[in-house]
């Protein structure tokens, strides 16, 4: 994977800009540690920061080719699928290449089919293109929204980039946010709405579409969405494809010319992705397949099972492992350096995260990053087959709101009232629901339970799993780790979504029909292991430095935070007797009382540290 940042501009001259393009390219390092690229012409520049996997030598960016007397020049962060299918394709209409890489094909497929070429690619990708002839620039994200990417317009100026942080880099970018963007922190965060990139006029490219910028517009097209369809296979021919969809996918992603491990859990869905890897592997005649888990220190002594959480995962990992014969390694995350790390996500993602869970996402990526370059992980199963539990519990399927959001009102409890007033926040989050909802591809003669699910599959896919996505991504990426997503090839996602709920949830389980799936692949106990989410944190030490944290920041006079929130109720609330079984999650299954501690130190921080001008 790579980070990419660009500046172009249709009135000025930026042949003396380098150094400022140069600026905005440094703090993508830890996306692409291994090399640097940087490309400046009169109207638009480059900056690259690549991260080696394919093609070391023939994959430099950001890269440049010629058609006729046209110039095209590309920077691009991701990773095609179909490369071979689709260099094919275009040497069939008279096209050369130069190189191996995927970079050289997704350049190329622009020189032929213009903004038409994401139709073709199967993949993750954010890519930049500079389209001299046209004096335009071109945009596109993947399908689900894997990769990053970032823009604003500012005067004649066109910016873009893989992090919030690299735009800040640019002078004409400032730190303002703005009321939707605190909002979009104080009521919907850690998750973001589609679209928005929290401060001032700066946007995200939403997952599917692709943006073409001239000197007079800034147009944006959806190339992708989830579309309803009568699903007319039988039970045993949907598990029949959803294998072979699965199968394929995950070979696919095993390509690259640096070590590939995954990441194994004991979970069923990164026991699926390693069974066929291990297959995989076996076929090919290649060594024993690394798998990777973590495990929270002293987990066992701590943990307590509960509704969503029923067992630890180290066991069960160390099963698989030796199951499926692969060479297994243990990431233990000792609480000094989870304490140490507190805020270290915070400058990963530029905006407050998801508290414990990503700290520990990102210090096992960093070991797993000592030998290993490339991961595949089961990261979004639970989106596509239905696994979480607001697919299945009355009051979530009932509630008119986002249904890993239910205690919205305790949440907000912690907000300054004037603030919350202000804001209009239990607005502004019924705002963003019933947006969600009127996307939701209808589906005639459905009766009202299927139709629930499928609104509460579609609200998971387009505004739950972005938040994982990017927590996977820049916790990944922070490491210099290319983490992978096989449950989001987007035949899987299509093909899915439209599958009854009975067939998903086929034999009484939860994610039935991938259970079917992986059936002879697994063993049987693993198979129907009860689903257990991404560890939490469930060891004291967490919890009183938080507490201790927390406390100090509301001592503060001069904590940046403090006019936003009610500072009696979150002392009252930091000083009471506390066990993290006693809370009901405020986001997501694991997100409970300790954590919300942890997301408002990291919005202090990130006012303070960011500068954050409010504009409210």
């Amino acid at each position: 994977m790579c980070g990419i940042a660009g500046w172009i501009d249709w009135q000025r001259d930026l042949t003396n800009e380098r150094e400022t393009v140069a600026a905005m390219g440094r703090p993508l390092v830890c996306r692409g540690p291994d090399a640097e690229g940087l490309w400046v012409s009169p109207s638009a520049a480059f900056a690259h920061r690549r991260l080696v996997v394919v093609d070391p030598q023939g994959g430099s960016q950001p890269m440049t080719r010629i058609l006729g007397n046209r110039s095209y020049t590309l920077v691009y962060n991701g990773e095609l699928y179909n490369t071979e299918s689709v260099r094919q394709d275009l040497q069939d209409l008279g096209f050369h290449f130069q190189s191996y890489s995927d970079t050289e094909v997704v350049l190329v497929a622009y020189m032929a089919w213009g903004t038409a070429c994401v139709e073709h690619f199967n993949g993750i990708f954010a890519i930049a293109i500079w389209d001299e002839a046209n004096r335009q620039v071109f945009l596109a994200r993947d399908r689900l929204g894997v990769k990053p990417l970032f823009y604003a317009r500012r005067g004649s100026s066109f910016l873009f980039a893989s992090e919030l942080k690299s735009l800040l880099a640019h002078p004409s970018v400032e730190p303002i946010v703005d009321a939707q963007g605190l909002a979009e922190i104080l009521a919907i965060g850690p998750a973001r709405t589609p679209g928005t990139g929290i401060f001032k006029n700066v946007y995200e490219l939403r997952a599917g579409y692709w943006l073409v910028a001239t000197d007079q517009r800034v147009q944006t097209e959806v190339y992708w969405q989830l579309e309803s369809h009568v699903h007319t296979d039988t039970l045993d021919e949907t598990v029949a494809h959803v294998r072979e969809l699965l199968i394929d996918t995950v070979e696919r992603q095993l390509v690259s010319d640096v070590p590939v491990c995954t990441f194994l859990s004991g979970g069923l869905d990164s026991s699926a992705v390693t069974a066929i890897a291990t297959h995989y592997y076996q076929q090919q005649g290649r060594s024993p397949l690394h798998t990777y888990s973590v495990e929270i220190a002293d987990m066992e002594k701590y943990f307590e099972a509960n509704s969503f959480q029923k067992s630890v995962d180290a066991p069960w990992a160390r099963y698989l492992a030796e199951s499926l014969g692969t060479k297994h390694h243990s990431v233990v995350v000792k609480m000094p350096d989870m304490i140490r790390n507190l805020m270290t996500p915070l400058r990963w993602r530029d905006v407050p995260g998801m508290a414990d869970i990503d700290v520990s996402m990102y210090l096992f990526c960093k070991e797993v990053k000592l030998n290993h370059t490339v991961a595949v992980t089961g990261e979004a199963a639970d989106e596509v087959f239905g696994g979480y539990p607001w697919f299945h519990h009355q009051d979530a399927l009932a509630a008119n709101t986002f249904p890993w959001s239910l205690q919205l009102a305790r949440r907000l409890q912690v907000v300054a009232p004037a603030i919350r007033e202000q804001l209009k926040l239990e607005e502004y989050v019924a705002q963003r629901y019933h947006e969600a909802l009127a996307e939701v591809p209808r589906l005639r003669g459905e009766n009202s339970h299927e139709a629930r699910i499928r609104e509460i599959g579609y609200l998971s896919l387009t505004r739950f799993l972005p938040t994982l996505l990017d927590r996977k991504d820049r916790m990944s990426m922070g490491a210099s780790l290319e983490a992978r997503v096989p449950f989001t090839d987007h035949r899987l996602v299509e093909y899915v979504f439209n599958v009854p709920w009975s067939m998903k949830s086929c034999d009484g389980e939860v994610k039935g029909l991938l259970r079917r799936a992986m059936k002879g692949w697994l063993p049987e106990d693993a198979l129907y292991r009860k689903k257990s989410p991404y560890p939490g944190t469930p060891n004291p030490e967490y919890l009183q430095a938080v507490r201790e944290q927390s406390l100090a920041m509301l001592e503060d006079a001069k904590s940046p935070i403090q006019p936003l929130i009610h500072v009696p109720g979150i002392r009252e609330l930091v000083t009471a007797s506390y066990q993290p079984h006693e809370h009901r999650p405020w986001f997501g299954q694991i997100m409970g009382t300790a954590q919300m501690f942890h997301y408002l130190l990291e919005v202090n921080q990130w006012l303070q540290e960011y500068q954050v001008q409010l504009d409210v």
